[in-house]
């Protein structure tokens, strides 16, 4: 459990630094340049995945609480929308008109979409670490970027290319999912 605790800290400190600590960045690109600075965090997100990945795994599940919404379709629909917030923020569209951080809200409806139906040690660390994390991320950008400047309006041709990679990611996500994390993604 402390390989996954220390690896969910690591990605949360790694992606924090930028909005918590501008001008340490600032100074750190300077004295040692861009490509090495991007290098280095790349290799703290990779070495706080293989911490995540390997403690999951070395973890031994506890019960918690009993899930309140196992069965239920109203996880299932968080992440369906997480899944599309997510594909949203790399993509021009006009959702991003009225959601600022789309990628931290796909982590935190992807992350209680999980807890409600997951009710062990390891899941509430791993989901509830992430989305803390997330919203941190969304009050530490705001803070440093001040008010948000909202998009233009874009055609809505590329609203229906976001929502087809969306529900393509999807379905790709409920097909694989129970290869990929041991669980199927609709419980039977």
């Amino acid at each position: 459990m402390t390989m996954l605790f220390a690896g969910i800290v690591l990605w949360s400190f790694t992606h924090l630094f930028k909005a918590v600590a501008p001008g340490a960045r600032s100074r750190l690109v300077e004295r040692f340049g861009l490509g090495p600075y991007k290098g280095l965090i790349t290799l703290d997100i990779v070495i706080a995945l293989v911490l995540i990945v390997v403690g999951w795994r070395m973890t031994t599940p506890v019960a918690l609480y009993a899930p309140p919404m196992y069965g239920s379709p109203i996880p299932s629909v968080a992440v369906l929308l997480a899944i599309l917030l997510f594909v949203s923020s790399s993509t021009p569209n006009n959702l991003k008109r009225y959601v600022r951080h789309p990628q931290m809200t796909a982590v935190v409806l992807w992350a209680s979409g999980h807890l409600l139906t997951n009710g062990e040690s390891r899941s509430v660390i791993l989901f509830g670490g992430l989305a803390i994390w997330a919203v941190l991320e969304m009050i530490f950008i705001n803070r440093r970027d001040g008010r948000w400047q909202k998009p233009k309006a874009v055609a809505l041709s590329k609203d229906a290319i976001m929502v087809i990679v969306a529900v393509a990611v999807s379905i790709l996500l409920i097909r694989f999912h129970a290869s990929l994390f041991g669980v199927p993604a609709i419980p039977t």
